[in-house]
Order: C-alpha cells, then structure tokens, then sequence
C-alpha cells in the first residue's frame, strides 16, 4: 500500500494518452518498482517482493491502488501476468486488469545534474510548508504557478508568490554551492512533495539538473520538470524602510481577524488595521453596512497609520509562521506589510495593500 500510495496521486484521471492512466511495475531482482507519471512529475518508489519473476508492465493505477486498499490489512497481495492481462489474488478474492505494454510508458532517464544538496527531510518539509500556500493557482504568468528555489553561497531559499502576497523562507545548507542556482518547481510538484515528506530525521538529496529537478528519499524517487520562466525579482517586493513596527501575539491577532473575516466583503475580502500607540483596532465592513471591530492590546509607538488588506491574506501568513509573537513592519498606508517572526528573519511574508 506504502509504495502505491505515494505514486498513484501523480496519475491524472483523464489522460490523453491511455498509458499515462497505468502504472509501470518493474521487478528485477527482489526488488518491485512502480512508476507513476503525467509527463510533468514522475513519482517512483519501491518495495521488497517474495518469489519474484523479472519483468515489466503497466496496470492501472486507480483500479490496482483501489482493490488494494479494500483488502483486509495485512493481506497478502500476489500479482501474476498473463499475455495481455495481470490476475491480482489475494485470501479468496480474484481480480483480472487489462495492461499496457511497459515499452509505452515515458519514462524520464538522466536528467543531466549540474548540482547536488542534501539536508534533512524536516527541513526541506518545513521549508516548502511555510511558502507554497503562495504560489499562484493558473496565473497566464506561468512562472508564478510554481515555488522558487534558490540556491546560493550557503543557503537554500524557497519563494512562492501569487502577485498580490509574498512567502519566503530560508536555511543554512552544509556545503556551499558552487554557483547561484534558480529554478522552479510547478505546482503539481510541490504538492507531491509535500505528501511525501515526513517530518523524520533522515535526509533527502536534491539534484538539479538545467530542464529537471530530482529528489531522492528512501526508496522513493520523485522527478519533476522545472518551469521554464524568469521569476520576478522578488527581493525588491520586501519592502525597504518598513520601520513602523507592531509587536502582537500570533495567534490572539489570527482569532480576531478571522472574527472580523466574517463581516468583510465576500469579494475583496478587505479589512482595516488602524494603529495607534499600543493598540491595534481592526475593522471590516460589507456592503449591507455591517460592521465588524476588534481592538488588541500590541506593543507600538506608531500613531494615527490605517491601512487595508486582504484578510485571508494576512491569516495565511501568520499561520504559516511559527513562535508566539510577530512583527508586522509598515511605512505608510499605500505600502506593504511585512510580517515575521520576532528576533527572526528566516521567514518573511509581504501583503500587498487594499484601497478600502
């Protein structure tokens, strides 16, 4: 179940070629590969087979995946192929699925690596956790439908932004790198990233090469194509200057502004931060001239600043950020909101403003 689990949610439903719909099965020697692919990202993982005969062949991915899962646990599951059909037996039940021949199926060879990084799982998890929730869905800027990683000196940096927000979080890698890298992983590829990490101990190895970038963790490989595109220059988007600063608790100011959420304008989703010394006031309104107002208690020597933001982007950002406190930074009130973690600029958010 593990194996087929983390390569079943590459296959897409419909598919404009049949194979794309199956599995490749491999086995060489005791061991049992299958292969998942929609030509963009390619999952393979791996598992230890009983009395296996060498071979290949592609079965269908949902229907192999579904008849195993409603097995009973612990079950023991025997795959034999017959010509053009594989009989699956398992206790009393008997099941026969159509294959595709294994000579269909694409599969993506060397991907010609031109750097190596390796760090540890729950790093590269957290990484990706705190950032992805950015990235733009479907953008005609194709470039931002994906997660950035740059790679420079001793750091690995992952970006996500959908043009109106902003995710960034870095780390200190082991090795330096040889020379500063950019690429971008599409969407689908981070999400699969993402259900396949663990928050275990064990490392996972990046190699990226110029057209693809390559995972490796355990006995699962995980392959993707990178967006070919320029991603903006994101670091002039963190604002310069920023030096109003407002120190309020994570979580007391993500409750009230998912209070006042309720009221906002069902569109723009606006709400108002109007700060003044050591108080914060916020306030929604929405066209039927309901009113919504939450005052906190911050610390800031800021006076008489109001200015507007799209309220799920501002609750997204403070639960992708980690401690007790927060900083929100601001210049004025056309300009952007920079939000992170006191004492800690590993992650950095920016909320772009609202005319309310």
């Amino acid at each position: 179940m593990k194996p087929l689990q983390q390569v079943v949610g590459v296959v897409e439903r419909r598919q404009t070629l049949p194979v794309l719909s199956n599995l490749l099965v491999h086995v060489a020697g005791e061991t049992v590969t299958f292969t998942g692919t929609d030509l963009e990202v390619e999952m393979v993982a791996c598992a230890s087979a009983e009395d296996p005969r060498d071979g290949e062949v592609t079965i269908p991915a949902r229907k192999l995946f579904d008849i195993c899962r409603a097995l009973p646990d612990g079950a023991r599951v025997k795959l034999e192929q017959n010509g053009d059909r594989v009989s699956i037996s398992a206790g009393r039940s008997r099941f026969t699925l159509a294959t595709l021949p294994a000579s269909e199926f694409p599969v993506i060879e060397n991907i010609d690596v031109v750097e190596r990084v390796s760090l540890a799982e729950a790093v590269l998890k957290d990484l990706i956790g705190r950032t992805a929730f950015a990235m733009a869905h479907q953008d005609v800027r194709y470039y931002l439908n994906g997660l950035l990683l740059d790679l420079r000196d001793k750091s690995l940096r992952c970006v996500a932004t959908d043009g109106h927000r902003l995710a960034l979080c870095e780390t200190t890698l082991e090795t330096e790198i040889a020379a500063r890298r950019q690429i971008i992983i599409p969407r689908k590829g981070v999400l699969e990233l993402q259900g396949l990490f663990e928050a275990g101990e064990g490392l996972v190895e990046l190699e990226l090469g110029r057209n693809h970038v390559r995972v490796r963790r355990g006995s699962v490989t995980f392959t993707s194509k990178l967006i070919d595109g320029r991603f903006p220059d994101y670091e002039a988007v963190i604002p310069i200057g920023a030096d109003k600063d407002i120190q309020v608790g994570r979580e007391e100011l993500r409750f009230a502004l998912q209070r006042a959420a309720i009221l906002s304008n069902e569109k723009y989703r606006g709400v108002k931060l109007e700060v003044n010394p050591n108080r914060l006031r916020i306030v929604a309104h929405n066209p039927e001239q309901e009113e919504a107002v939450e005052e906190l208690e911050v610390t800031t020597s800021v006076s008489d600043l109001s200015v507007g933001f799209n309220v799920n982007y501002l609750m997204d950002a403070l639960a992708a950020l980690s401690g007790d406190e927060v900083v929100l930074s601001l210049r004025d009130a056309q300009s952007s909101c920079l939000l992170r973690k006191v004492g800690s600029d590993d992650t950095r958010h920016v909320v772009m403003p609202l005319r309310l």
